[in-house]
């Protein structure tokens, strides 16, 4: 994702929802993107309301998509007065999760931009085995947002593995927040490195084995820097070693990283077959938002 002409955020109209639709506006507002903000109205919550409810169908649906575009409608209007920018909106009535990718798809959109939590399945879209289709079916990029946007994303972070996802993870974060200060971090586990250990290897030969893994590690990071263009002011470069999603979530933590900005496979078979498991596992357990690039 090397430009952002065009945003697609998605809302259940819930408050902590609305976080989502507001990082989109400020988006759009920085990157001059055309911005879609849609709602859809869940089928089967909707077919259960109407056998519960013991009223005629028809009157409970037209009740519902009408109070849900007029709430819609207001919201658009507000947040466009506050950021300047004139979003478009989509109603429609579905299963939330392709409906949204369809319609994501039929705008081409450059980013799809959701909240982490919500009042339906719309909060849990990237979250447990809902994810696991999102990214098995995932053709562009999408933020997932917890914060609230009270500023520009000031410090990214950027796991990288040095896999094809590294540097176009770079050029979005890029994209996403230009004038922000990116963390690159390459969080490493030395081949054979627990078999060593049960085979009895001394651990200053060990230690000796992953400070030459390290030193590796940063130089392929410093060699990615200059592959995406980057001056040394605008990047930091770290490498940890340990389980890569302990390292990411607790580095982000310890830098306040508004953003982390990450791929959604690895460069290992296992990790392909996966589904990405730590991009996953990111996404569950971050505090902050988290940007799944697909490039």
């Amino acid at each position: 994702m090397k430009s952002l002409n065009r945003i697609l955020t998605a809302t259940d109209l819930s408050t902590a929802a609305r976080h989502a639709v507001a990082r989109a506006f400020d988006m759009a507002a920085a990157t001059n993107a055309k911005l879609t903000v849609m709602h859809v109205v869940n089928r089967g919550a909707l077919d259960g309301l109407r056998r519960m409810a013991g009223i005629e169908p028809a009157a409970v649906e037209q009740s519902l998509i009408e109070d849900a575009r007029r709430r819609l409608s207001q919201l658009v209007a507000e947040l466009g007065s506050a950021t300047g920018v004139q979003g478009d909106t989509r109603l429609a009535v579905g299963t939330v999760l392709p409906v949204l990718l369809a319609e994501a798809d039929k705008l081409d959109a450059d980013l799809l931009v959701v909240g982490a939590r919500g009042e339906d399945l719309l909060g849990r879209l990237l979250l447990g085995t809902t994810a696991e289709r999102l990214l098995r079916h995932l053709r562009r990029a999408v933020l997932m947002v917890r914060r609230a946007p009270l500023a520009a994303y000031r410090r990214v972070l950027v796991p990288v593995d040095f896999s094809k996802w590294s540097l176009p993870a770079i050029h979005a974060a890029r994209t996403v927040a230009p004038g922000a200060e990116l963390v690159l971090l390459h969080a490493f586990v030395a081949p054979f490195e627990s078999r060593l250990r049960m085979a009895g290897v001394r651990d200053e030969v060990i230690d000796h084995y992953l400070q030459a893994a390290r030193r590796e590690s940063m130089e392929k990071l410093q060699a990615l820097v200059a592959d995406a263009g980057l001056q040394p002011g605008d990047v930091r470069c770290s490498v940890a070693h340990g389980d890569a999603a302990h390292v990411i979530l607790g580095l982000a933590q310890e830098e306040d990283c508004e953003l982390i900005v990450m791929g959604k496979h690895g460069q290992g078979v296992v990790e392909q077959f996966l589904l990405g498991s730590v991009t996953k596992h990111v996404l569950a357990e971050s505090d902050g938002d988290v940007l799944v690039i697909c490039d």
